[in-house]
């Protein structure tokens, strides 16, 4: 029997994509609850990280739900852009951010709030903007924070499973990802591809937290050079 690559091309597409989107919206979010003066954002941040704790497939239930035709706003979507979001690669990637959403923002919240503060005090007596101090005082010193975020971003999309088969279902080549692969080769008790599958996840993954210690080394280094 021939293996198909399209569920590890897939995968990689499905991290790709969550990573890219989820690194331009959780800095505006990251900014705000960690500088906001807002009372209540404890609430906003216990909501965003909720998937943290919840089972993916209680997450990728209500999706299914939501997006569902029979729901009004997956029906309404439908009709209006003639686009169905259930079991479509869109809804899987849609489903993979919001399970993900914590991962980067965790690492970028833990990066802003490590900016000394008098950094931010002189760009404002310097009489920088709130968007100039982010771009040019905040994000600067928040790289080693950035790229772990979407490291760990990227290593939790590729071996995501309960969202994605809530959601998606196992389409080939539009949302059966490589960790629904391996399940249903070893539920046919082809433990050959089963095992292709998994080596190819587990040398991904391996690679990428290779890359994230041996970058974390390099910025340690640097900063007790600077010491």
């Amino acid at each position: 029997m021939m293996l198909s690559f399209d569920p590890i091309w897939l995968t990689l597409e499905l991290a790709i994509l969550t990573t890219f989107v989820l690194t331009l919206i959780t800095i505006p979010i990251s900014y705000w609850l960690t500088f906001s003066s807002f009372r209540y954002r404890f609430i906003i941040e216990a909501i965003l990280n909720l998937p943290l704790v919840l089972p993916p497939t209680v997450l990728g239930f209500y999706l299914l739900l939501v997006f569902s035709p029979n729901h009004w706003f997956g029906g309404w979507i439908e009709k209006l852009f003639h686009f169905r979001i259930a079991f479509s690669f869109f809804g899987i990637l849609i489903g993979s951010i919001l399970f993900s959403l914590p991962f980067m923002l965790q690492a970028l919240q833990v990066g802003f709030s490590s900016i000394p503060k008098t950094h931010i005090n002189t760009a404002k007596v310097l009489g920088k903007s709130k968007l100039e101090i982010l771009f040019r005082v905040i994000l600067p010193n928040c790289k080693p924070a950035i790229l772990a975020g979407m490291i760990l971003t990227f290593a939790h999309t590729i071996g995501e499973f309960g969202v994605v088969l809530m959601i998606g279902g196992s389409i080939p080549g539009k949302t059966k990802v490589t960790s629904i692969a391996i399940l249903e080769e070893v539920e046919a008790m082809n433990y050959h591809s089963a095992h292709i599958y998994a080596s190819v996840l587990i040398v991904i993954s391996m690679i990428v937290l290779l890359v994230l210690f041996r970058y974390k080394r390099s910025v340690s280094m640097v900063f007790a050079e600077k010491d």
